[in-house]
């Protein structure tokens, strides 16, 4: 069976990402019906593919051809089309990360799709990375302890992004760019780092939770000029240590992961934001020093993620709930950790 899917969002992510995708998974989906707030960019994505358009969101939720709603919006504005598209009836959603902006937000989310029996999948492309799977079995493998997670982002920002995959600049009337980060204003820097932790941080966070006991205790938090922060937390013997940095200038990006254990060192090196190159690589450095890489799968985390999707629809794997809530507040509580480290000036 082929599922409609109705995509809420025209941005960089659903133009260059999930709609690609859709394409390439055309056997379980197919691209029916394209809805933004009026921008003009979901007709030239809706043209693309061969889908519908609308503005706003109730012609696309009253479209009988959408099964699976799609929700790209703005992150504040999540939890709000969830909602909408439970209330429309529909039982099949993908929305993309952070399901929500609070940790009770998302914690009521979930329980709500559950309440109905919703299936949803949440855009943790990461997580869903075949490199990652293929790591955590090596971990597993390896039966030593996880000592140190690192984790090491240096992006360009959006608006880079933007022109690459929209082929254009960002639009008159989007929001400003970001201003450099003021150091010595602590509450403008809090609201900053809350939002890269729960906006980027969210991609890799899930990963840690994978592999940490517990939630960390919060060691430090501190905001990194231009824009970034820079996160340390202890679970138990385990130190987690998370760098944020947004460059205007340099290198394309910089996306690595890095799991200590006694006897080796696992790293994956994820590729560039909004590209289709396959997953990440995957390095293994044993205590004598041998090196060895796996080849690159040509699948990438979207991809599997919307695989996922239709396993759940049709009925190969099962709805785990509960690890879709741990996910999404485990991100939120740290998010509010950090910011409330940077507004109390710990790790300065």
């Amino acid at each position: 069976m082929t599922w409609g899917v109705g995509i809420i969002g025209s941005g960089p992510g659903v133009a260059a990402l999930h709609a690609p995708t859709l394409a390439r998974v055309g056997g379980d989906f197919r691209l029916v019906h394209v809805s933004d707030a009026g921008s003009g960019r979901a007709e030239v994505i809706a043209e693309r593919f061969g889908a519908r358009v609308s503005t706003g969101i109730d012609a696309l939720l009253d479209d009988p051809e959408v099964d699976v709603v799609a929700v790209c919006s703005p992150p504040s504005l999540h939890a709000e089309h969830v909602r909408a598209a439970l209330a429309a009836g529909r039982r099949a959603l993908f929305c993309e990360k952070p399901l929500a902006d609070t940790a009770e937000g998302a914690e009521r989310l979930v329980a709500e799709c559950a309440a109905v029996g919703a299936l949803l999948v949440v855009g943790t492309n990461h997580l869903f990375d075949p490199a990652w799977v293929r790591a955590t079995h090596h971990l597993s493998a390896l039966d030593s302890r996880i000592s140190s997670v690192t984790v090491t982002l240096c992006l360009s920002p959006n608006d880079r992004y933007h022109a690459l995959t929209m082929g254009e600049p960002l639009p008159a009337g989007a929001p400003p760019k970001r201003p450099p980060l003021d150091l010595d204003d602590p509450e403008h820097s809090a609201r900053i780092v809350r939002q890269l932790v729960a906006g980027l941080g969210v991609h890799d966070l899930p990963l840690v939770r994978d592999l940490v006991p517990g939630t960390p205790d919060l060691v430090w938090a501190r905001a990194v000029a231009p824009i970034g922060f820079d996160v340390a937390l202890r679970a138990r013997d385990v130190l987690v240590r998370f760098t944020v940095v947004m460059l205007p200038e340099g290198a394309d990006s910089l996306w690595r992961v890095s799991v200590a254990t006694a006897g080796a060192r696992v790293e994956l090196e994820f590729p560039p934001p909004f590209v289709h190159v396959g997953g990440a690589r995957t390095t293994v450095r044993d205590a004598q020093g041998v090196q060895t890489s796996y080849p690159i799968d040509r699948r990438d985390g979207y991809e599997v993620e919307w695989r996922a999707l239709a396993a759940l629809l049709r009925g190969e794997a099962a709805m785990e709930y509960d690890e879709l809530r741990a996910d999404a507040m485990f991100v939120m509580v740290i998010a509010d950790a950090a910011a409330a480290a940077v507004r109390a000036g710990v790790g300065r």
